[in-house]
């Protein structure tokens, strides 16, 4: 059994005993110390009710310099090495996650959840391997709870909450996103709404909505091929007529039922961002035609481009939106 003044690991390791509701002797085993060490180190500073890790080992004028892997006499090189590669790794992981969004707590938590043997982990276990407080596991393990990415399981056989990751993280992960998508998508459209389509704040916003909400789309699934390929086919038609066309129109042409034409059509307008420089454009309530997607050209180039058009060919050049 190690002796020796506890370490500030050992403290956190206490107070993360405390905030679970562990019993001293339960404490106690999960450091190998003495009962009689553990209940003297919370009486003399403040109690169960108010021991803080940080205040009792400022109090011992001593801090930790290095944190002991076993009980044993001490690691081999070559496990200690393993060790430290293990812990580097878990980190780049960690790392990975932040930079792609997840706040850095939650990302530390859920490495160590991911890459643990034992399926699950206790707080005291995260506050010993992170060696953070109880609180920001706590937190940590809030959000991603909130994610659907963490779940808390009961012991059986005692009175702790083991963290689980889900089996299905990633999946989660990917829907999670979508729905973020479709949050911008979903204010985009009220923006686009409150501001008016033809301000330029207006016409961003509206762009916005399109973008995220055919993201969000794709990520939950989005339309088959063979609904991208009638969207494109009528696209080619319209291309072909040269001029504006209804509905009816396309369906006679094509040789296609009505119904899947308006299909076709509304998977254009929907695809907007993906298919610029070109979108389906309406001039009037019932036709359809093809302009440059909206911005994609300057008010001046337009009416340069319009101005070349009726001088080279006698006639103006269709005003694009």
């Amino acid at each position: 059994m190690p002796g020796g003044r506890l370490t500030q690991e050992d403290r956190w390791l206490i107070s993360a005993g405390i905030a679970e509701g562990a019993g001293y002797a339960e404490i106690a085993r999960r450091l190998d110390r003495p009962t009689s060490t553990v209940s003297r180190e919370i009486a003399r500073n403040g109690g169960p009710g108010g021991y803080r890790a940080e205040h009792a080992h400022q109090a011992t004028g001593y801090r930790a310099r290095r944190r002991k892997l076993t009980s044993g006499p001490g690691p081999s090189a070559e496990v200690d090495s393993h060790s430290r590669e293990v812990r580097d790794f878990a980190e780049r992981f960690a790392r990975t996650m932040v930079d792609n969004g997840l706040p850095r707590m939650a990302s530390r938590v859920l490495a160590r959840l991911y890459l643990t043997d034992s399926r699950s982990l206790t707080a005291a276990e995260l506050v010993r391997q992170l060696r953070v407080s109880p609180a920001s596991i706590s937190k940590a393990i809030g959000y991603l709870e909130q994610l659907e990415l963490v779940e808390r399981r009961p012991d059986p056989r005692g009175r702790f909450e083991h963290y689980v990751i889900a089996e299905d993280v990633w999946f989660r992960t990917w829907i999670a996103s979508a729905r973020a998508n479709a949050s911008w998508a979903e204010v985009g459209r009220e923006g686009a709404e409150l501001f008016g389509i033809s301000t330029p704040a207006g016409a961003r916003l509206e762009q916005m909505a399109r973008f995220f909400a055919q993201l969000s789309e794709d990520m939950a699934g989005g339309p088959t091929a063979a609904a991208a390929d009638d969207a494109m086919t009528v696209f080619a038609a319209l291309v072909h007529a040269g001029s504006r066309l209804t509905a009816e129109q396309l369906a006679t042409a094509l040789d296609w039922p009505l119904g899947r034409v308006a299909k076709a059509l509304a998977d254009g307008e929907s695809y907007a961002a993906f298919t610029d420089p070109i979108s389906l454009d309406r001039p009037t309530p019932d036709t359809y035609t093809l302009a440059a997607t909206p911005g994609r050209l300057t008010p001046a180039q337009r009416h340069s481009l319009e101005t070349v058009a009726e001088l080279s060919w006698g006639r103006p050049a269709r005003v694009s939106p």
